[in-house]
């Protein structure tokens, strides 16, 4: 619950949409997760820093939410606030070779912009769910090829509204699956991402290609969250899932899909707890044959019943 108090500021923020209780299932991509406190969706930066401010102020906990890929949202909801950054999509080409890419631009957007310039080096991106700022928090990636290979700097707000700053190598270190060296509490506002002059043609051959071989090995017609563990060293999830027979294993509405086994499908009225339960459980098998404890990729908010 938000304190009247904190709610009164809240109301009376100028650039700021509020949606109290807002449902979170309609926010993540695998459609699942109870209310949270308050769904902020802040006009422009300073429409976000006086929300920072608020939070601060009032001692409300804030998070990030974008298109909702790799997040889980438990059933009890939230306490607190969720940004969301979907008005921040300014995409702009900086001379030859260096792109400008707000928080809330779509890979799709950034993939079709690239494609329609001929501008080549982040075609890897196709076909991956989600929008800049959840690509460089969580470094985005294939085999061979990650968001932080093609990062030249990220801006920043502080998680007190009260300065933005742009923070570079070897500040941020870009590891698998995680950024670190931003500070606490910080909002990704936007990055410089570096490209490659191609032609229109090269660059739509090589997007064809990573979105076929996606097509063929990843389930794209039902709600998932992304991958749900990340590659164990010298290692792969999918293949030691499926050598612990979990594929198809399902509990309630979620099931491990038949087509990768490292994807939970929601086939159809799943809870966060069927979900959290069916991770456990491929967690646990794995461990059990073959000693490898996987370690999940996927991130999970909200409260604990």
């Amino acid at each position: 619950m938000i304190p009247d108090a904190a709610r009164r500021d809240l109301e009376a923020l100028e650039n700021v949409a509020l949606d109290f209780d807002a449902d979170t299932s309609r926010l993540t991509s695998l459609r699942v997760g109870g209310p949270v406190d308050v769904l902020a969706t802040p006009e422009d930066r300073d429409g976000l820093s006086a929300l920072l401010g608020v939070c601060r102020r009032h001692g409300l906990r804030h998070r990030v939410i974008g298109r909702g890929f790799n997040t889980i949202v438990r059933d009890e909801g939230i306490d607190g606030v969720l940004l969301r950054l979907s008005r921040f999509r300014r995409l702009d080409l900086e001379g030859e070779d260096r792109l400008y890419v707000e928080a809330g631009v779509s890979h799709a957007s950034l993939t079709r912009f690239c494609r329609d310039r001929g501008l080549s080096g982040l075609e890897f991106g196709a076909g991956i769910p989600g929008s800049l700022g959840g690509w460089i928090v969580m470094n985005a990636g294939i085999p061979g090829r990650e968001a932080g290979d093609a990062v030249v700097d990220v801006e920043a707000m502080s998680g007190d509204g009260t300065a933005c700053d742009w923070y570079a190598e070897p500040t941020l270190r870009f590891r698998y699956r995680v950024t670190e060296g931003l500070p606490e509490g910080a909002v990704v506002l936007a990055a410089h991402l570096r490209v490659t002059p191609s032609t229109t043609e090269a660059v739509s051959r090589e997007i064809a290609r990573v979105q076929d071989h996606r097509a063929e090995t990843q389930p794209l017609d039902v709600p998932t969250c992304g991958s749900v563990f990340r590659n164990p060293e010298g290692g792969h999830a999918g293949a030691l899932l499926e050598e612990a027979g979990l594929k198809g294993h399902a509990i309630g509405g979620a099931r491990v899909s038949p087509t990768h086994a490292n994807f939970i499908e929601n086939v159809g009225g799943a809870s966060a707890g069927d979900v959290l339960a069916l991770i456990e459980h491929a967690r646990r098998s794995v461990a059990e044959k073959t000693g490898i404890e996987l370690v999940p990729e996927v991130h999970v908010l909200g409260r604990q019943g």
